[in-house]
């Protein structure tokens, strides 16, 4: 297989052991553009679910207090978050095995 293959699955599937640190890197000591773009894409994909979990946070803490819903809101956000950041995981999964399998 090629390397550049090999690395770009790997940014993908550094979900599993560095979701930030492996594609950073990458990003940074990759010359191939190719490699550039999916180790982007792949911080990207990582970062999201921190990104909403942040503002479900927020929006909790905010609406706590300001009308009777909150706990149900916060809930219902919760679940959300967590459906978003599942796709997003199985998302990652899948754009490994493309790259990999891609003649």
């Amino acid at each position: 297989m090629e390397t550049n293959k090999i690395l770009s699955s790997l940014c993908y599937f550094s979900v599993f052991f560095a979701p930030f640190l492996f594609p950073i890197i990458v990003y940074f000591v990759a010359k191939d553009l190719q490699i550039k773009s999916h180790s982007k894409r792949a911080f990207f994909s990582h970062l999201l679910p921190f990104i909403t979990i942040a503002i479900f946070i927020i929006i909790s803490i905010f609406s706590f207090g300001n009308f009777d819903g909150a706990v149900g809101l916060t809930v219902i956000g919760f679940a959300l978050a967590f459906i978003i950041n599942l796709v997003v995981f199985i998302w990652n999964i899948v754009q490994g095995i493309k790259v990999l399998m891609n003649p």
